[in-house]
């Protein structure tokens, strides 16, 4: 138990560099509490202890504002930075080595039964604000973009941004000319079509009268 500690204490102290000391890691890094109260949330679920797991699992919420599910199966140096408003499904399974940033949300679509929420694989970083949502995997080495929206399965040592997300990097390689400040706006893409068809429309009214 003190030997993972340590671990997830080296992580966090590694990956933060606002990190000043392991005393502070532990006593106030709410990612760190989170991490360490699901893993007392997980052995109760699979123990069959439901109501108890819960009840850990949503005391961690009131105190770090970071929602794990019980049942959710988390590597090792898994990093929460920041962690507010990080949600993670059910049948979410996590590699090691993991990086999520906050407003991160591992979920599933409503259209799923079973295997709902994503697998993610090992050293996956998972930018501010992305969700990925469905039963698909996110391959080794993966980074997914600040914001994205991510859909369908990403492989392995890929780069993916934009809503709905996309791969823009293969092995470091640029495949598309997309990036994170030139994605397109997909509101302002259904703007110009309307305005396209009322300017047709408006064409034809004219053409009538």
């Amino acid at each position: 138990m003190f030997d993972r500690l340590r671990e997830d204490i080296r992580c966090f102290k590694e990956r933060d560099p606002a990190a000043r000391s392991a005393f502070e890691i532990m006593m106030l890094y709410p990612g760190l509490k989170a991490i360490r109260m699901h893993r007392r949330a997980n052995w109760f679920y699979r123990h069959k202890c439901f109501f108890i797991a819960r009840w850990i699992s949503q005391k961690a919420v009131h105190k770090t504002g970071i929602e794990i599910h019980p049942a959710a199966t988390i590597g090792r140096r898994f990093f929460i930075d920041h962690g507010c408003g990080v949600v993670i499904g059910e049948t979410t399974v996590i590699g090691d080595d993991v990086t999520l940033y906050q407003g991160v949300t591992l979920g599933g679509t409503g259209k799923d039964t079973g295997k709902r929420h994503p697998t993610i694989g090992n050293r996956v970083m998972i930018g501010a604000g992305a969700k990925v949502l469905g039963p698909f995997k996110i391959g080794d080495d993966c980074l997914i973009a600040a914001g994205a929206v991510v859909l369908d399965e990403i492989p392995s040592n890929s780069t993916a941004v934009g809503v709905p997300a996309s791969v823009v990097k293969r092995f470091g390689v640029r495949v598309t000319d997309l990036d994170q400040v030139h994605i397109p706006n997909p509101v302002a893409l259904e703007i110009n079509a309307l305005k396209e068809r009322i300017s047709e429309l408006e064409k034809k009214l004219e053409e009538k009268e």
